[in-house]
């Protein structure tokens, strides 16, 4: 076909640029359209080359002619069908009528580029699968390992036990609470516990001795067996004592073992758990006896966080208080270097005035006694003592 059949202009209708970039895979078959509009007069045909040569078979294009709304102009459609069975079916097709043409260019796909984002993505889910893995199973490592290297410690607060340890003197309790819970959190990890066997609640206000127990220690732990729900305070009041429990500690720690948890009280189950956020509920297994299990681990979680020390530093926890009240000191009549009390707050006051020293009483048979110098007692600050003083001896009485 010459310009002279045709006559101009062309206007290139598809593809929609001139050059076409395609990366279709081996064994497809792609349809590559070229679309022109031409003067009516035109009676020429499209022409296909592949790689600059004229396309041969197996390569074979279908041509389209129709008429446009006048018979000014009309539009050649031209479609090469090409079958990718073999690599040399890839290259550069293009499609021409005199000056005008459009090429379609066929890349081979790159199927180790494919294969590297598949293993790539496979690798990703399988870290991301072993990463969570490792976090459940090694999760209260890894928190007991920041809580130690990076929590706060429970200093200066004027307690002496790190936790009280509440349990029914059964056979079964006493041999679990003095033969394995306080020598593994004594002897291995250096806790202070404080065993307490007695009913916590026997009436229905708290003792001054259950007072005075938990206020000295951090943590309050609850063997809950079988034995201890089976004392005459937990089978009348429960409810309240249970209540009671959590007003006086923060967080109390409760104890169930595995093989007992069938025969506890169902209304005792469901107030457990309807305030797990009060409480830590921990439970005694047969693979708890190991030093490395979870139960440990969740155990030493709950309880405060141990500093270690160097020989004979003592308890840092202890140690830092810095009492120096001479009512607790060996030699008496040394001097009070803190005057303001245990707390060592520094404040300002006025003393009274020495008392007047009465003349010893001569009483048969009696040592004289003479008046003591209580002037600055009332001046002290007990409030966060967890001990108590007695001022009197039984002399005295």
């Amino acid at each position: 076909m010459t310009g002279t059949q045709c006559g101009f202009p062309h206007t290139l209708i598809s593809p929609a640029t001139a050059d076409q970039e395609l990366w279709p895979h081996l064994g497809t078959a792609v349809s590559l359209n070229c679309t022109l509009q031409v003067p009516g007069s035109c009676n020429g045909s499209v022409t296909w080359l592949k790689d600059g040569k004229a396309a041969e078979p197996p390569y074979t294009a279908q041509d389209i002619v129709w008429n446009g709304l006048n018979s000014s102009v009309k539009f050649l459609s031209s479609v090469l069908d090409v079958n990718l069975t073999t690599e040399e079916d890839y290259g550069k097709f293009t499609c021409q009528l005199q000056n005008v043409s459009a090429s379609f260019t066929l890349h081979k796909t790159d199927k180790a580029g494919h294969i590297a984002a598949v293993i790539f993505a496979l690798c990703v889910v399988a870290v991301l699968v072993i990463g969570v893995v490792l976090y459940l199973k090694c999760r209260l490592t890894i928190n007991l390992w920041y809580r130690d290297k990076y929590g706060e410690p429970e200093m200066n607060d004027g307690r002496l036990f790190d936790a009280c340890v509440s349990f029914c003197p059964s056979n079964i309790d006493t041999k679990f609470t003095n033969f394995i819970l306080k020598p593994q959190l004594e002897n291995r990890y250096g806790y202070k516990l404080h065993l307490d066997e007695r009913s916590l609640l026997a009436s229905t206000e708290p003792s001054a001795e259950l007072l005075m127990n938990v206020s000295r220690s951090r943590r309050l732990i609850v063997v809950l067996s079988t034995a201890y729900l089976e004392q005459e305070w937990c089978q009348n009041n429960f409810r309240d004592g249970f209540f009671r429990l959590l007003e006086l500690s923060q967080t109390p720690i409760f104890i169930l073992f595995e093989n007992q948890y069938k025969d506890l009280p169902v209304e005792v189950i469901q107030l457990l758990n309807s305030q797990k956020g009060s409480l830590k509920t921990l439970m005694w297994k047969a693979d708890s006896v190991s030093p490395a299990s979870e139960f440990w681990k969740e155990l030493r979680l709950a309880l405060p966080r141990k500093i270690s020390m160097s020989a004979g530093q003592g308890d840092p926890q202890t140690q830092s208080q810095d009492d120096k009240d001479p009512m607790l000191t060996v030699n008496s009549e040394a001097a009070d270097l803190d005057p303001d009390g245990d707390l060592g707050v520094r404040r300002s006051f006025h003393k009274s005035p020495p008392p007047r020293i009465a003349p010893v009483a001569r009483v048969p048979d009696r040592e004289p006694v003479g008046e003591v110098d209580i002037s600055d007692l009332g001046s002290r600050n007990y409030a966060a003592r967890s001990d108590y003083y007695c001022l009197v001896t039984e002399p005295d009485l």
